[in-house]
């Protein structure tokens, strides 16, 4: 209550409907709980998962009048934009607001930044800076504007925020089309619910009038509320849902790299140095191609002459996309709460750099098929482009060793594209006995893989590859290579994720 008795302007947010308790009486007519799937049918992306439904809130009001750990607002690069959502946030937080701002130096496009909440009902005001769109650019944009949310939702993250009210961070002034916007807020803040679902108690979307109908249109096909919502949201899906954790993925890119492998020779230049031969040669004859179905059958088609090359292909992609469909549709956070692979900046040559940590995974204890859909999950839309791996087998033991086994079958079973555009290797760390494996492994089970190997002893080698400030390390690497190699490397902070 306010001080003369009235009642506080401010909005509890655990006294709001989450998504997943409205429309319950609907719901509860539908009997969605007794809603099942053929084991043929195509799930959604974005399944149904009551868990997290009940995590979200559609809310019509004010963003500044909410009572959570954070609201967001958007503004401009200095910080002052006079738009609605800003000008009711200084209004209520005083004018203590300003000079805190004025600390701050402004925010990049996408950034996100933390104050006080002042004299709101919100302990913290998260800042970001949506993008200017234009159609021209629209691909910037996107991305921008999906920095925005994840950065935002990092930045909670990090300081053990419980509850996010959001504002539409695309402004109007800025351009960006609503419909457009709402699809990347909507996918990005699920993906994140779906791996870092535990430190964030509640996400509130806060709307106007004229924005609830876009919320309310879009909010089911990434947060079904039933089996049934699932089935009925999927064909309204965009083309482009983004990768594993919301961000948008080039189309031009995808294009491109498709016809590759039709036009094998177009592109000697940029393949000189990674062998890209290679991959298009064995097609068919490697086992690579082959691992798939009834395998003793293909073989003796094989010897028998039966199976030509391409029909071995289309084999192997039909295999893929099976696998590629059901890492989709599994719910996979035990493995993704691992940690044990991220993608984190890119190299000197501007490639995307993927991070393995051996010792984050548990070999004996957790389903390896899970792990293998888990990597294609991830690395799906990484690998329509160049990138590189940087592996660390520091302080690993034998419970976290990958067998010879498994890594035949992730080779197998990948698409081609994986080793087209994996350019390097980096093996952090390794052991004599490691270097051994690796070289019978490269050397006798699969082809194309040993020149694409380097083995870093130290963190110093590796930065003539990638900068530092690339690389999120885990902070046990750090401690282990200043130990090994000097105190000069425990400079580097590590990934407040790890």
């Amino acid at each position: 209550m306010d001080p003369l008795g009235a009642p506080s302007q401010f909005v509890d947010v655990d006294t709001l409907l989450s998504w997943g308790d409205s429309y319950k009486d609907e719901l509860s007519s539908s009997d969605s709980t007794a809603e099942t799937f053929q084991e043929d049918t195509i799930r959604s992306p974005f399944l149904y998962n009551q868990e997290i439904n009940g995590k979200v809130v559609l809310w019509k009001g004010d963003v500044a009048l909410l009572s959570c750990t954070a609201i967001v607002n958007t503004s401009n690069e200095s910080l002052t934009d006079k738009n609605p959502v800003s000008e009711s946030i200084f209004m209520l937080a005083g004018p203590d607001l300003k000079e805190d701002l004025q600390k701050l130096k402004g925010c990049r496009t996408g950034e996100a930044k933390l104050t006080k909440g002042f004299n709101l009902a919100a302990r913290f005001i998260i800042h970001t800076v949506g993008p200017k769109y234009k159609s021209r650019y629209r691909t910037a944009a996107e991305s921008s504007l999906y920095s925005c949310y994840r950065n935002v939702l990092q930045l909670a993250k990090e300081q053990s925020m419980s509850s996010v009210g959001f504002c539409v961070i695309n402004s109007a002034k800025r351009g960006y089309p609503l419909e457009d916007a709402t699809h990347i807020a909507l996918r990005t803040v699920r993906r994140f619910l779906e791996i870092h679902g535990e430190s964030i108690e509640k996400v509130v979307f806060a709307v106007s009038e004229l924005e609830e109908a876009t919320y309310q249109k879009l909010l089911p096909l990434y947060f079904p509320r039933s089996l049934k919502e699932e089935s009925h949201s999927l064909p309204y899906l965009p083309a482009d849902i983004g990768n594993a954790e919301g961000e948008p993925v080039v189309p031009e890119r995808q294009i491109r790299i498709s016809e590759k492998p039709g036009a094998s020779e177009d592109n000697q230049e940029e393949d000189e140095d990674d062998g890209l031969g290679v991959d298009l040669s064995f097609i068919g004859s490697h086992a690579f191609a082959r691992m798939e179905g009834d395998i003793d059958k293909q073989r003796k088609l094989i010897l028998q002459g039966q199976l030509s090359e391409a029909a071995l292909q289309k084999q192997h992609q039909r295999n893929y996309n099976r696998w590629l469909c059901q890492a989709r549709s599994e719910d996979l956070s035990d493995i993704a709460s691992l940690k044990a692979l991220y993608q984190t900046g890119v190299d000197n040559c501007g490639r995307t750099v993927m991070v393995v940590v051996g010792r984050n995974i548990p070999v004996t204890l957790i389903d390896m098929d899970k792990a293998l859909l888990y990597f294609i999950h991830v690395m799906d839309h990484i690998a329509v482009k160049e990138y590189v791996l940087v592996y660390f087998h520091t302080l690993t033991s034998e419970y976290n060793h990958l067998d010879s086994d498994f890594l035949k079958k992730l080779y197998d079973v990948v698409d081609v594209k994986y080793k087209r555009n994996l350019k390097a290797v980096y093996f952090v760390h390794p052991t004599f006995r490691s270097k051994v494996s690796t070289w019978f492994f490269t050397t006798f089970s699969v082809s194309g893989l040993k020149d694409k190997i380097h083995h870093i002893d130290s963190l110093h080698q590796l930065f003539s590859a990638i900068s530092p400030e690339q690389i999120d390390f885990p902070p046990f690497v750090l401690e282990y290579d200043a130990r090994e190699n000097g105190p000069y490397f425990a400079s580097y902070p590590p990934s407040p994720d790890l």
